[in-house]
């Protein structure tokens, strides 16, 4: 297995565990941030900032898992 093979696996590994806590942690604790967000002011931001956290998690988990395999975006030269 290639240097760069072994490094993408650890990404992907390390992703999929953020990722799956990040998931445990949301239904752990969803009764408390539904009351949260309830109170009004400015607690509407923690459910967008946990989205916004999910999104970028799991988003580098979906895209190292794809390099892993090897599939890239196709690109367009300009």
């Amino acid at each position: 297995m290639s240097v760069e093979r072994n490094r993408t696996l650890k990404k992907t590994l390390i992703y999929a565990l953020l990722s799956g806590g990040l998931y445990y942690l949301m239904y752990h604790f969803e009764d408390s941030i539904l009351e949260l967000s309830r109170q009004g002011r400015w607690n509407f931001i923690l459910p967008l900032t946990i989205a916004f956290v999910f999104s970028i998690v799991h988003g580098n988990f979906t895209g190292q898992f794809w390099e892993l395999f090897g599939i890239r975006a196709k690109t367009t030269k300009k």
